[in-house]
């Protein structure tokens, strides 16, 4: 199991080295960022990042029903074709961040089950 973990800790890094190497800001990969020192200050964090993912998941949604509304209220300027792609765009966004939490709580099982 250890060398699995190896594996996967050495990926990692190697992935880490190629995305500080194209940025140009590359950090030791043992180096541990507790306080958060390290990190440049217009880089947002996992929280906010998907905080951000929601609410605009949430403004197409919105929108995809004010233009739903507007063409039952027979607005010309809300057509068919707008209507049906501003509603499939809601529902890809919808179903995409719904995978991500799935694989988010699938992780995070998977981290509790971990055997000490």
């Amino acid at each position: 199991m250890t060398d699995a973990i190896s594996s996967i800790l050495s990926q990692i890094r190697a992935h880490e080295m190629r995305t500080g190497a194209a940025r140009g800001d590359v950090a030791p990969s043992n180096a541990i960022d507790v306080g958060g020192a390290g990190r440049a200050a217009a880089a947002p964090g996992f929280a906010e990042t998907l905080s951000n993912t929601i609410d605009k998941v949430s403004a197409t949604q919105a929108n995809a029903g004010a233009l739903q509304h507007a063409f039952e209220l027979g607005d010309p300027r809300a057509d068919l074709a707008r209507v049906m792609v501003a509603m499939q765009q809601s529902q890809v966004a919808f179903r995409a961040t719904v995978e991500v939490r799935n694989r988010l709580v699938q992780a995070y099982q998977d981290v509790m089950n971990m055997p000490i």
